[in-house]
């Protein structure tokens, strides 16, 4: 008797699992059908591979590429 209880919890609790993961999902496919993710947002793109370019076409070539610093040796 206590072997029926315990098979039948058993898969009581798979039903209850596999419903639940089924709600989520479909949760989540109404998320993605509602953003459009072929919008691009302002300021993200691909970059160029020649280097990095302002905004705007009349405006020079900016580069953020700093020298690297001297490590500190001591405070005195």
């Amino acid at each position: 008797m206590e072997i029926a209880i315990t098979v039948s919890v058993i898969i009581a609790m798979i039903i209850i699992g596999v419903l639940w993961i089924h709600l989520l999902n479909a949760q989540h496919d109404e998320r993605i059908a509602a953003f459009h993710y072929g919008d691009t947002l302002p300021g993200i793109g691909r970059r160029s591979r020649k280097g990095r370019l302002a905004e705007h076409a009349g405006s020079p070539i900016v580069t953020t590429h700093q020298p690297p610093r001297a490590p500190r040796r001591g405070r005195g």
